[in-house]
């Protein structure tokens, strides 16, 4: 598919309809800088927004978005005023953001960060929409219930993220039974030669100094732990039905390889593109299309080498615990989702040590299996609560001047 003029394969096409969850965040922005680059090939029904009012104003002017809600209801007014004059109806809170979720689409772009871009996704899903989903927390808070409900209505979950996008492609339509190994691949992130005592003592601007990627904060902090190759691997069990044992992580400091699928007879297949978020994000708008894209060519003469290398659990344990919930099963990536995404916060705002997250998600980790709240849930409404629960009691936990009763890891 050309960029410039919308048609596929020589075939004029009628707009994609398109909501963007998630607009202003940084793949909200490669999406919106994609959407512009094919005005006539797409059309964007709804724009969301957390609680900056006025990049979402901006995004919702550029893409002439039908619809803008921002969750934040304190910002309305600035977003309402900075949208007067134009076709945009404007709108603030929860139920804005489910309105927005559920408008006539063809496919719904999941970019909202964390467990807030569940319920939005779900009812866009149980409509039957298309999804290209960039939001782990779907997968890893209520991956079941998610499944289950894309395999009801028929719809598909595209996947954004460039590693599980690289295995999609890979996978070319192989009968999954064939699969010896999914392997996803991990930079290594900021901290991949430090020491472990070095890495525990890591300030917030080293965490966020990634070398390869472009992310939101609480993306790029996970990579710095590796926590978030946990939660791709937790993702990948349920994208494609590969059991935990056949999933496996490689460090690939030069972020060329994204994922690698092993099959039975020996031949592997890998996805291989340069580090640029609008790649896979393109992929997923005009699937099963191709679009063209302004980013960077591989030049192979030039990269001359590809490394490899094993993940070491003992300096980066936050991935060993992400394996082991999944490894364990029921509700328990849920709780490991919702605890790390409130130590990382705590960890942002300066008020716990860099260790002090997989400490903590540890310590919730254990807590769920002994007062028994850790089982499977059987809906997304369930695996909410859970995951509100984890969230009130790790809010609590950290804000204690003595968090004495964390689990130490050894």
């Amino acid at each position: 598919m050309d960029l410039k003029n919308g048609h596929g394969n020589g075939r004029a096409r009628a707009p994609r309809r398109i909501v963007l969850l998630g607009a202003t965040g940084s793949v909200g922005r490669s999406t919106v800088d994609l959407l512009e680059r094919d005005p006539e090939g797409f059309s964007v029904t709804a724009v969301v927004g957390g609680r900056d009012a006025k990049a979402l104003a901006e995004i919702a002017r550029r893409t002439k978005a039908e619809f803008a809600a921002i969750r934040d209801e304190s910002v309305y007014p600035e977003l309402k005023e900075a949208l007067a004059g134009t076709n945009t109806q404007v709108a603030a809170g929860r139920e804005a953001i489910i309105e927005a979720a559920v408008r006539e689409a063809d496919l719904v772009v999941s970019a909202i960060v964390g467990a807030a871009g569940v319920e939005p996704t779900h009812a866009a899903l149980s409509l039957g929409r298309d999804i290209a989903l960039a939001n782990k927390e779907c997968l890893v808070c209520a991956g079941a219930p998610f499944m289950r409900m894309a395999q009801k209505m028929r719809a598909m979950l595209l996947p954004v993220d460039s590693e599980h996008n690289a295995i999609f492609q890979a996978l070319g339509g192989e009968d999954p039974s064939r699969i010896e190994r999914m392997i996803v691949t991990a930079s290594g992130g900021p901290f991949r030669t430090w020491s472990k005592e070095r890495i525990a003592d890591a300030t917030v601007e080293e965490a966020l100094n990634h070398p390869n990627w472009a992310m939101g904060p609480k993306i790029t902090v996970d990579s710095a732990g590796m926590m978030n190759k946990g939660l791709e691997l937790i993702e990948a069990h349920h994208l494609f039905g590969v059991p935990a044992e056949k999933l496996e992580v490689v460090v690939h400091p030069q972020s060329i390889v994204h994922g690698l699928v092993a099959f039975s007879d020996g031949s592997v297949t890998a996805g291989m593109a340069p580090p640029d978020m609008r790649v896979p994000i393109a992929h997923c708008l005009a699937y099963p299309e191709r679009l063209t894209t302004p980013a960077p060519r591989l030049d192979f003469a030039k990269l001359a080498t590809l490394t490899f290398e094993a993940p070491d659990f003992d300096r980066f344990p936050a991935l060993r615990l992400a394996l082991d919930a999944l490894a364990q099963g029921g509700g328990l990536t849920t709780v490991l989702n919702a605890a790390n995404e409130i130590a990382v916060e705590a960890f942002l705002d300066r008020r716990i040590p860099f260790s002090g997250i997989v400490r903590h998600v540890a310590e919730a980790c254990e807590t769920a299996l002994r007062e028994g709240y850790a089982q499977e849930p059987e809906s997304v409404a369930e695996a909410l609560a859970v995951d509100h629960i984890v969230r009130e009691r790790s809010r609590a936990v950290l804000a204690a001047d003595a968090p004495s009763g964390m689990l130490t890891l050894q």
